[in-house]
């Protein structure tokens, strides 16, 4: 499954679900079976992308989440650097998986 993770940006065709909060991205994560994630920063009120880049870096450190591709769409210059580092850490967690 790849997930669109923005709460403004309409779903590009090759995604398959699109989700707008970040509480629901992780819920999601949790689940399994996702692919591909594109992350946002700012998704309105609450959590961002960068909670949930720190979920999946976190995770993947607990091998509790399975290694995925993870792109980042965000316009957020400060935002993306930072979501940035997470997942770089993440997928040198996934090289040892």
């Amino acid at each position: 499954m790849k997930i669109w993770l923005d709460d403004e940006r309409p779903i590009p065709p090759d995604f398959d679900i699109w989700l707008r909060t970040a509480e629901t991205a992780i819920r999601t994560l949790r689940i399994g079976g996702v692919t591909h994630i594109s992350l946002d920063h700012d998704l309105g009120e609450g959590l961002t992308g960068y909670d949930v880049a720190k979920f999946i870096e976190e995770a993947a450190y607990n091998k509790t989440l399975a290694p995925m591709e993870v792109t980042i769409h965000s316009a957020n210059a400060v935002g993306r650097k930072n979501m940035d580092v997470a997942i770089q850490r993440a997928k040198m967690f996934w090289e040892n998986w």
